[in-house]
């Protein structure tokens, strides 16, 4: 990221995500000239920032949220952020009294608030830079000196006139030709991400919305009533058990005449309604493979 940004500060006068949104950073001028600057147009140099600035940029663009990273991350491993039910409470024969273990206690207990005066702060930041009290967004650009502003046609002029110069063909061989563009790749390439990266997010999320429950080619590929219940497989015939190979399609196996209101047994079979109640209530067993079955366990189908 350090690389990305050290890039568009560089070549657009503004971080990866300011450039995407059409901003740019300008050096904060000594004097006002607003009016005089907007009937003169152009692109004034003293505006473009500097190596100081854009080292300064990098310093809370990169650096700080790197810091307050890896804070949150000593934070948990101190156990930050657990509730203190969950755990047992062990401190008196546990606790370690020496100063590095005070520092480790005195760093769990300050960090919350250290981190929610923090967000406060920027949150305060954020809606005087709102309500145009201040022409600064966040407190450390009125350090650095510079502030932010619309990326303007002069600008995309200017740009535009810097591409084409950079990229004039100069004549050489094969060689210089490959060295020439190898040198530009990684140019290129960061240039490209402004582009590249919206797009491997829309797909990303597009995949996810996809294969979410709630996407619509689920809900068609699968019915509304739920899956499929696969039939009960067929348990062999006990050899003690009734016979149902001289039995013919759709006729009862007890009564031996048509199967009035259908029934299912769990091992599979199927008698009439009154046949099979009446078995299991006598004989609390499958006619057919003897298998244990009780009365809510018989299944009535309907065609």
């Amino acid at each position: 990221m350090f690389f990305v940004e050290r890039h568009y500060l560089r070549t657009h006068g503004a971080s990866f995500a300011e450039n995407f949104y059409g901003l740019k950073r300008r050096r904060v001028p000594l004097f006002k000239t607003e009016r005089a600057r907007s009937a003169v147009g152009g692109v004034f140099p003293e505006e473009k920032l500097k190596n100081t600035d854009i080292w300064r940029s990098l310093l809370f663009l990169v650096g700080l949220p790197y810091l307050r990273a890896k804070a949150q991350d000593y934070f948990e491993e101190l156990g930050g952020g657990l509730q203190t039910d969950l755990i047992e409470d062990t401190r008196s024969a546990s606790v370690d009294e020496t100063w590095k273990g005070r520092l480790k206690r005195a760093y769990k207990a300050a960090y919350p608030w250290l981190n929610t005066s923090f967000e406060v702060w920027l949150l305060v930041y954020n809606i005087a830079y709102s309500f145009e009290r201040t022409p600064y967004y966040r407190p450390w650009l009125s350090w650095i000196g510079v502030d932010l502003r619309r990326v303007s046609a002069d600008d995309l002029r200017a740009a535009q006139v810097a591409v084409r110069k950079s990229s004039d063909p100069k004549p050489g061989g094969v060689l210089e030709i490959l060295t020439r563009l190898l040198r530009k790749s990684p140019r290129l390439f960061l240039d490209s991400l402004k582009v590249l990266l919206p797009t491997v997010i829309f797909f990303i999320k597009f995949l996810e919305w996809w294969y979410s429950p709630s996407s619509p080619a689920r809900s068609l590929s699968t019915s509304p009533l739920g899956p499929a219940v696969p039939p009960p497989r067929l348990h062999p015939p006990h050899p003690q058990g009734i016979r149902v190979d001289d039995v013919e399609y759709g006729m009862c196996p007890l009564c031996r005449k048509p199967i009035a209101n259908a029934t299912a047994f769990p091992s599979g079979y199927v008698f009439c309604y009154r046949c099979a109640h009446d078995w299991v209530e006598k004989d609390g067993r499958c006619p057919v493979t003897l298998m244990r079955t009780r009365m809510w366990q018989l299944r009535k189908i309907l065609v």
